[in-house]
């Protein structure tokens, strides 16, 4: 199908989208029952810091002091951030289609994601995201997290492209009708097929 006005860019979530969510309630909850945990216990303690977390205003370390390790543990703080990161999963067939989508539409790649410093550093390094995309317009580099509609801003601002020409893909439903409001065209994520069909009814 011919597009009068040609996409030119992609926006990208990484959690629900390219990976597994970094560090979601479900991954907490494991968390919890592999440390022997009390139930909620983590869940109590991150709903405060979450955000602050998120926009790169705690490192890890300080994260982890307030939300698990406020008392002695067993274990070391070492041992749980390790436990963090190996939560996160790749999603090759949708890494594999962004990537030749790239190649072959000569598309710009952004991320527009909400994640801490060192998970999102971990993240970019171990599956190789640098190789896939252009800039990060990442919660904890810019200060800034979605909802907060001034990160979707700022991305245009970077990107130096039209809203009109973007395509963003999405897991979250509020974050789509974000972007939306801001003239961006974009998917709602639910899994790799659905995907790939609504990037083909845009000429992807």
């Amino acid at each position: 199908m011919k597009r009068s006005i040609p996409i030119t860019t992609l926006f990208l979530d990484i959690g629900g989208v390219l990976l597994s969510n970094g560090w979601d309630h479900h991954a907490r909850r494991r968390a919890e029952k592999h440390f022997k945990l009390k139930l909620g216990e983590i869940e109590d303690q991150h709903r405060m810091t979450f955000e602050t977390f998120e926009i790169g205003k705690l490192t890890m370390e300080e994260y982890l002091s307030l939300v698990v390790f406020h008392q002695k543990r067993s274990f070391t703080q070492s041992q749980f951030r390790r436990f963090i990161f190996e939560q996160s999963k790749p999603y090759p067939q949708m890494i594999q289609l962004i990537a030749e989508l790239k190649v072959k539409y000569k598309l710009k790649i952004a991320v527009v994601s909400n994640e801490a410093r060192e998970l999102n550093a971990y993240r970019i390094r171990t599956f190789k995201l640098d190789k896939l995309v252009d800039f990060f317009i990442s919660s904890c580099f810019v200060h800034l997290h979605k909802p907060d509609i001034d990160i979707f801003q700022l991305a245009l601002d970077i990107a130096q492209v039209p809203a009109q020409q973007i395509l963003y893909i999405e897991n979250t439903p509020m974050f789509v009708q974000i972007a939306e409001s801001l003239g961006i065209r974009s998917i709602l994520h639910t899994d790799y097929e659905s995907t790939r069909t609504k990037l083909a009814s845009l000429g992807l």
